[in-house]
Parts: C-alpha cells; structure tokens; sequence
C-alpha cells in the first residue's frame, strides 16, 4: 500500500466525517458524493423537500474547501442566473463575452435543485460542462474546474429528453424522512448543525491525488467479476445501459483509492449498486449481488459500503463506526448534568445497537473490534442504567 495514497485517503474520510456530524442518516450522501468527486462523475439525489440534501452537498464542499456553486431551477431561471450575464462592455466591440465570475463554469463542487426544471437552453449547455468540463457561450469557451456535479429532484423524469439528460448522473442516491425512532436524534444533529462551523483540514490536493491513483489503477484483475456482476443484473431484469456499465469502473476505481489502495479488489465492488438507475432495481440488485458483495469492505466509505452490499465486512465495520460515535457522545456529558430524558434515549439507542450486533453475528462470527465494541456498550449499560 502507497502510504501517501493512504494518508490523502484518511485526510478525505477525516474531512468526509466532519461534514456528516450532525446530518443525521445521511453519512451515504456525503460519503458518496466523496467517491463521485474522487471518480470524476456526477451525482443525482432524489427525495423530497427538506431532506438535507443541499446541507449535505454545501458541508463537504466546505469541509474540501472547494469552490461552491448552488442554485434552485425553475420554469423561468434565464442561463444567465448560472452561466453569468453577457459583458456588455465586449458585446459593443462585437464579441459575445460571459462573464462566469463566481458562476457555475468556475466552480469546483456545484448543486442544482429542482434540476428537472430548467430550459433546454440551460440543459444543453449543462451537458458540455457535465460531459467535457467544458463552457461554450458565444465567443466564451472555457475549461471549467468542476470535480463533481449534484442534482436534486423529487422524482426520476419520465420524459425520454429528461431521462436522457439523467443519465449523465452515474451514482443515484435515494433519501426519505427520518424514521420516527431517530427524531430524537434529528432534533439533536439539526442543533448541532446550527452552531459548528469548524472541519477537519483536507484540500483538492488531497482528492485530486486520489484522483489521479483511480484513473491509474489496474482493473483487469476485477473486470471479469464485474461481468459476472453485470450478467447476474441483466438476468434479473436490472439492465445497466453500456456506458453506466463503462463508466462504474471508475466509481469501483475511486472506492479503492478512498481505501488507501492503488489496486481494487473484490472488496470494492459495491459502488456498482448506486450505479442502478432506480430504487427499486437497486433494492433488487442488493439481493441478487449479496453473495457477490459479501467481501465488501472500505474503512473509508464505511455507510455507503454496507448499504450497498449488505455484506458483513462493511456491516460489521459500520456498527463499530457507529458505536464509537455513540460512546464518544457518552463519555462527552457528565450522568449528573444530563437530563434524564436524554439519558433514557441514549440508553435506549445502546440496547438497540446491542440487538443489531447480536442479531447479525454470533459469537463465532463477530471480528474482534465488534466484540469489543460489544462489550464496551454492556459495560455503559451497566454503569447508567435506564431512569424507569
């Protein structure tokens, strides 16, 4: 292993953990739009309203330092609200100038809301700049910086234009409201949200060196568990079109390079899965490829990895994920300062991830980081019992 690779991977996790603190279910998000900035492809979010959506896509371009570009589409948004106005000083000499300054053409990190929505006029020229990172307007034609493009909208388009254009965005992300058990938490992460401002250091350095190591890496060793991949998914109905096919190889790419590695391995299959264009096929797609994913494992990607494969490497490395953070949060509060109904509800939440340790792993199966997660957590119950 590279052991610069290794370090750039770990800046990039620290940075990626610091813009999920408080986002409460959406570490996925912000850990694949990570590994789409890092494969040079684009990313589509699909959910309704008031899902942290943009919080999600504006913290890790803080937290990259990345210059940032956001805007909600409508019917009547003028490419000039994305692009820039025309220089008018030039248009008198005859040329037909932009001026992108502080615009989409010039960012690095850039979220269009409502993507759905805009004109064919602002789709089109979208397409160049998503496509060949390239702006073409008049006489301006510019290389534009971007690293990664997100969209957002409430549903897929059913028009053939629109689905066309949406192919453009390889990974597929799908977010619902918190679930009730977790509202608790909702309201504590929103809070938390409003008053830090600090993240952990990391720079485009950092993610174009990862970069680079992807676009460098040697995929014929995995291409042909990746066909197996693709033949399982057409056998099932789920078709991936050829060049989301073509183009996965860069998100399984970038996936071992966030691991520290310069070389994938059947462990780094599962971006595969946000490759699926629907919800329902990828749900489907996770039990068709569950044996196929089961060694799936990213020290990096740690949510998106064991939502994606449902393996137990990556489960049992997210539940160590989470018991840490959950413990942390213990050792953070004196008993006798918190109040007692917080303290009941992060009671509960350790007997909670109690169950779901012993419901996935016997004693026989658990890795040891598990077990001693397992025995860190009964200890804490011992220690604090619950008020009745």
């Amino acid at each position: 292993m590279d052991s610069n690779l290794a370090q750039r991977a770990a800046v990039v996790r620290q940075a990626a953990a610091a813009a999920s603190r408080g986002l409460i279910e959406r570490e996925v998000l912000v850990e694949l739009i990570c590994l789409s900035a890092v494969a040079g492809e684009h990313l589509l979010i699909l959910g309704p309203p008031g899902t942290a959506k943009s919080e999600a896509v504006r913290r890790v371009a803080k937290a990259l330092h990345g210059r940032y570009f956001e805007y909600l589409l409508g019917r009547f948004t003028e490419p000039m609200e994305l692009f820039g106005p025309v220089d008018l000083r030039r248009l008198k000499e005859g040329q037909v100038i932009t001026d992108t300054t502080g615009m989409l053409p010039e960012a690095e990190i850039a979220f269009l809301d409502e993507l759905f929505l805009g004109s064919t006029a602002i789709l089109n020229t979208l397409l160049g700049i998503l496509n060949e990172r390239r702006f073409r307007r008049g006489h301006t034609d510019m290389i534009c910086p971007l690293r990664i493009a997100v969209g957002a909208a409430n549903h897929l388009p059913e028009e053939n234009s629109l689905a066309a254009f949406a192919d453009r965005f390889l990974v597929r992300v799908f977010v619902e409201p918190i679930a009730d058990p977790m509202i608790e938490s909702l309201l504590a992460g929103g809070w938390q949200l409003s008053r830090e401002s600090d993240f952990e250091p990391a720079s485009f350095e950092d993610l174009d060196a990862l970069a680079l190591a992807a676009r460098q890496a040697d995929l014929a060793p995995i291409q042909p568990r990746l066909a197996h991949a693709l033949r399982l998914l057409r056998r099932a109905g789920i078709a991936l079109s050829d060049r989301r096919a073509v183009r996965s190889q860069r998100l399984i790419a970038a996936a071992a390079a966030l691991a520290g590695r310069d070389q994938p391995t059947e462990a780094d299959l599962w971006p595969l899965i946000y490759a699926v264009p629907t919800a329902d096929e990828q749900r489907a797609a996770r039990e068709v490829l569950a044996e196929l994913l089961a060694p799936t494992d990213n020290p990096a990607l740690a949510a998106a990895a064991a939502e994606a494969s449902l393996g137990p490497l990556a489960r049992a490395r997210r539940l160590v994920e989470h018991g840490k953070t959950l413990l942390e949060a213990l050792d953070s509060v004196a008993p006798e300062n918190e109040a007692q109904n917080a303290r009941e509800a992060r009671h509960l939440q350790c007997e909670g991830l109690l169950r779901e340790i012993d419901a996935a792993f016997s004693a026989e199966t658990r890795p040891e980081d598990l077990t001693a997660l397992r025995e860190s957590l009964k200890a804490r119950l011992a220690e604090t019992p619950a008020v009745a």
